[in-house]
């Protein structure tokens, strides 16, 4: 028997006032940020069951939101760690060495791109342009950027992290 897919009251109230901002029959513009709510209460992933349920809210086919949420990196296709650094890999950040630190995390976590450590804790996501190329290089930890990293700052951020010591929202 499979578990019945559903928002919280509250988070349903708030998807119902998003989709409120926009003019009857334009109910898909609300897609983005209910996409970010699914995400956010269903595990930190969007499963198909999750994309089908917010097709339905939203009165449009699942493939409107397939397309959408497969399209930008923001969204997680598979269950991911408590945190995912999101590595930027684009020209000034390459040239100002990140992958010299997407290698270091991915011999410090053990893991390759795309996958989690076995105590689910981490993700690593290289990323296309994060948009601070004066800063690079840099990881996105949920909705705050790490700028400038060395080694040292991506171990600091790390051990910050297992302590419990680093913001993601």
């Amino acid at each position: 028997m499979s578990e019945t897919i559903a928002f919280k009251p509250e988070s349903l109230a708030q998807v119902h006032k998003i989709i409120a901002r926009y003019p009857e029959g334009r109910q898909k513009s609300a897609l983005l940020p209910v996409l970010h709510l699914a995400q956010k209460e269903f595990g930190g992933w969007l499963d198909v069951p999750v994309m089908d349920y917010v097709a339905e809210l939203l009165s449009i086919k699942p493939i409107e939101v397939y397309e959408v949420a497969t399209f930008y990196t923001m969204f997680n296709m598979k269950p991911v760690g408590k945190y995912v650094l999101e590595v930027c890999r684009t020209g000034p950040c390459m040239v100002c060495g990140s992958e010299k630190i997407l290698d270091h995390i991915r011999t410090k976590l053990n893991i390759k791109d795309g996958e989690t450590t076995e105590d689910g804790m981490f993700t690593l996501k290289p990323a296309e342009c994060l948009g601070a190329c004066g800063y690079a290089p840099m990881l996105q930890l949920g909705k705050f950027f790490h700028e400038n990293l060395t080694i040292e700052k991506v171990d600091e951020i790390l051990d910050l992290c297992r302590q419990g010591q680093v913001a993601i929202d």
